[in-house]
């Protein structure tokens, strides 16, 4: 199944067409981009980090850019590395271009990014304005309506 049609949800939904159009593309056969490998954990209840591993960059060979929902991470090597000419026996470590995409749900914001020990850390923060954050409704009773009050007899007391 390459293709899911969400067309009936459209019609019940209101509000949710970034939603839908991202679980249409990501539905969609893409060539798996593998490099470089990195986690996602929840370090809170609004807190995230993302950690990357991206030994052989050093600060200035990496950029950060977060836009309309989307964080990219990119990392190139300068132009002083590559006119390295060394004979390499056995290359395990990539040094290649690369360029990563992070989709951030709305209200997500990037907080701080450090490297430390060949990971790239980025924090996360969840900031919900105060307006959509859930509230508590008070009911009040209609105007002609007295409160409703239980009504009952005081034992008489026993005397010994």
């Amino acid at each position: 199944m390459r293709h899911v049609d969400f067309s009936p949800l459209y019609r019940s939904t209101v509000g949710f067409d970034r939603l839908f159009n991202l679980l249409d593309t990501r539905g969609q056969p893409e060539q798996a981009q593998t490099y470089p490998p990195y986690n996602i954990e929840r370090t809170g209840e609004n807190t995230y980090r993302i950690t990357m591993a991206v030994a052989g960059f050093d600060e200035k060979e990496l950029s950060i850019e977060a836009h309309a929902h989307v964080l990219t991470v990119k990392g190139e090597k300068t132009e002083e590395d590559k006119a390295e000419q060394s004979e390499y026996l056995y290359r395990g470590i990539a040094k290649r271009a690369f360029e990563r995409r992070f989709q951030l749900a709305d209200h997500v914001e990037v907080q701080s990014a450090s490297l430390k020990n060949g990971l790239l850390h980025i924090d996360l923060l969840r900031n919900i304005p105060e307006a959509m954050k859930p509230r508590r409704i008070a009911i009040a009773a209609e105007a002609g309506e007295a409160p409703k009050t239980i009504e009952a007899q005081v034992a008489p007391q026993q005397v010994n």
